[in-house]
């Protein structure tokens, strides 16, 4: 089984095996039935027959989501829509050939094999459009990302890993070792109550780097992460590759890091709090009471403001930016990684004002970062704000909040991930940039 969970399906013989299912496929579906002078022109025109129509659908489908439902807040990325394409394309040479098959058969018989081969056939292209828009995203490395496994057999925090009563956390900047450090972080889960907020969230994610794991333990920084949206905590083990980076980081450190807890905002997969207090939700009083009290109840970190930070990716990012904005003094930093201008559940903007504050745009406003920059300063606060080169967007909106932080008296710093767009890859490459910019305020020294 560990085998299976560890092979990768974003490169090597998966994704070789994806092409060759999906060219495969293509061909089955396009080459014309019964001899034909000139099947590679039947092929050609049976192929523009159905990319046209697929991708109308696909754009349709797409507008239909995007501005009639909301059900994305903003439009998918290009290259996503061009690999949805094949698929449907594929869907629908396979029923037609379905159908006229269907229609030839002698009346006794069943076309049994003919059409299971047309099935097969759409499968394999549906394989490979899968797995590049799952390449594109840069979600799930292997098999065990993409069915949970490798998630779900994370432990939960034990007592050992809690704060030790009447043991208090040396400082920082005196602590030494007493001993030999693990050479990794240890990854657990844990339930984060909504005392005062009443919020019903789902796992967090807890990575407790070498040094934490020492006795006594130094009063580490503290790192809150946010997911984007759709999904949830466990993205930033599988797409972001949170311990192996926070590995890196602490090996090249001495074993200190942040103790990161990934905090869920949403509640389920396809919710959307806005990260707000609103109609939808109490987000924010989970976000900016209930979490930090957990965190400090229940772990050995830093208590000081400025050692610690927000961060997330897409959604997470955009919620990140809000709580160093709304609370500069719970959390004195932000990585931001893609993030929105602003939080937003539809592409129009007096949706989400509808569905959040009942059409009370002044209420919503006064709750976004972009307005609360304008409003005040945070000469004593950080932003690090990263963006996929080939996502334009939001590569724009980076521009915005990081001229808008600069003004607000923010230390910032920009990084433009190359050859990457909306990814998971952003986060993840981008998490050390944002580590080694926190690093010195955090006191953590080679």
């Amino acid at each position: 089984m560990g085998f299976a969970e560890d092979l990768r399906i974003v490169d090597g013989p998966v994704l070789w095996a994806a092409w060759v299912a999906g060219i495969a496929g293509a061909l089955y579906l396009l080459w014309p039935r019964g001899r034909r002078r000139t099947p590679a022109l039947h092929a050609a025109a049976a192929a523009l027959a159905a990319l046209v129509p697929a991708a109308a659908l696909v754009l349709g489908v797409h507008w239909f989501l995007v501005y009639a439902v909301a059900v994305f807040p903003d439009v998918l990325p290009s290259e996503v829509l061009g690999w949805s394409v094949p698929a449907v394309a594929a869907l629908l040479l396979a029923l037609h050939r379905a159908w006229r098959t269907w229609r030839a058969r002698p009346r006794p018989a069943r076309p049994g094999l003919p059409m299971t081969a047309a099935a097969a056939a759409f499968a394999g292209v549906l394989a490979l459009s899968a797995v590049q828009i799952n390449g594109y995203f840069g979600l799930n490395h292997t098999v065990g990302d993409l069915t949970g496994s490798a998630v779900a057999r994370i432990q939960s925090l034990a007592d050992e890993h809690k704060r030790r009563p009447g043991e208090r956390a040396a400082s920082l900047a005196g602590w030494t070792p007493s001993g030999p450090l693990p050479a990794a972080g240890l990854v657990r889960k844990a339930s984060i109550p909504g005392t005062e907020s009443g919020f019903r969230s789902r796992d967090a994610y807890v990575y407790l780097p070498p040094a934490y794991q020492n006795s006594p333990r130094p009063a580490l920084p503290v790192l809150v992460l946010f997911a984007g949206q759709p999904g949830g905590p466990a993205d930033w083990l599988t797409g972001g590759a949170l311990r192996s980076r926070m590995d890196r980081f602490a090996a090249a450190h001495r074993g200190v890091a942040p103790v990161v807890v990934v905090v869920d905002p949403n509640g389920s997969p396809n919710g959307n709090t806005l990260c707000m207090d609103s109609k939808i939700a109490q987000a924010d009083t989970f976000l900016a009471r209930d979490v930090p009290a957990w965190i400090r109840g229940t772990l050995d970190v830093d208590k000081d403001p400025r050692k610690w930070a927000a961060g997330g990716f897409s959604f997470g990012a955009t919620c990140a930016v809000q709580m160093v904005t709304r609370h500069p003094g719970i959390y004195s930093a932000a990585l931001a990684f893609s993030s929105e201008e602003e939080p937003a559940l539809a592409k129009e903007r007096h949706k989400t004002v509808e569905a959040s504050f009942g059409a009370d745009s002044g209420a919503f406003e006064r709750q976004t970062p972009l307005h609360l920059m304008q409003q005040q300063r945070f000469d004593s606060n950080a932003a690090y704000f990263a963006a996929g080169e080939r996502d334009t967007q939001f590569v724009g909106y980076l521009h915005v909040l990081s001229g808008a932080a600069r003004s607000a008296g923010f230390s910032v710093r920009e990084q433009i991930v190359p050859g990457t767009g909306h990814s998971w890859e952003v986060a993840a490459r981008g998490l050390r940039g944002g580590l080694d910019f926190l690093a010195p305020r955090w006191g953590i020294t080679r």
